[in-house]
């Protein structure tokens, strides 16, 4: 897939199935493994408090969400973003099981079936990483990305982190598929400018076109060379 969605979202609590809903949602697009300039984010009304816990995590207060959008006036906004696209997400379960039961709640398919696929970058950094700390601040740091602008947790910069964080995790998968794609996005052939050089050509001497001569007879045992004109090959 050439284009992909880097998404998270950040909720009242830890358990959809006892009401907690999402208070922000938020995606980052690639364009062949690359940003797009492309993003999407808003904040979202759950129509309930946080949970003092995940408010410490998010800082998102009742008073600044009563003013946003319900999850139903941003749905549509957010499957346009998401259509066509392969979804990134760490640790999808959680995200998906939110947005499945806010989907739900208005009568809508599953988030998978709005995308074209949903992979899981926690998954990912566990096969690659076993038996370490692999959450999204310890593979920022494995990899070198700066997080610190993350004091608290917010999906856009989650997002825009994880985008870096999955580019560097996956980088031995599409290497040469985006250097392919690459190649022929520039026409297929890459040519160095040699106008501006003075290059000497050196024709070879009577006595050199003798010895290759002599060479490509001790080569040609059989008497059928391929690179004589009307050669057979067997």
């Amino acid at each position: 897939m050439t284009r992909q969605v880097i998404l998270d979202t950040e909720t009242t609590g830890l358990n959809p199935g006892a009401g907690d809903r999402i208070i922000e949602v938020a995606g980052v697009e690639l364009l062949k493994r690359r940003p797009s300039g492309r993003h999407f984010q808003r904040y979202v009304n759950p129509l309930r408090s946080s949970h003092p816990d995940a408010l410490r995590v998010h800082g998102l207060t009742d008073e600044f969400l009563s003013g946003m959008p319900l999850f139903e006036q941003i749905v549509d906004d957010l499957l346009e973003f998401v259509h066509g696209a392969e979804v990134v997400i760490h640790n999808a379960a959680f995200d998906v099981a939110f947005l499945d039961a806010e989907l739900e709640r208005l009568g809508r398919g599953p988030f998978e079936s709005h995308c074209a696929g949903i992979t899981d970058s926690l998954a990912i950094a566990r096969e690659q990483f076993p038996g370490k700390f692999n959450s999204l601040d310890a593979l920022c740091k494995r990899f070198g990305v700066d997080n610190t602008r993350r004091t608290l947790h917010g999906a856009l910069l989650d997002a825009e982190l994880l985008a870096e964080v999955y580019v560097w995790l996956t980088r031995g998968q599409d290497s040469l598929v985006m250097e392919l794609e690459d190649a022929h996005d520039a026409g297929g052939e890459s040519f160095a400018d040699l106008s501006g050089l003075n290059l000497r050509v050196l024709q070879a001497s009577p006595a050199e076109l003798v010895e290759h001569e002599a060479i490509l007879q001790a080569l040609d045992k059989g008497g059928n060379a391929v690179w004589k004109p009307g050669a057979t090959q067997s």
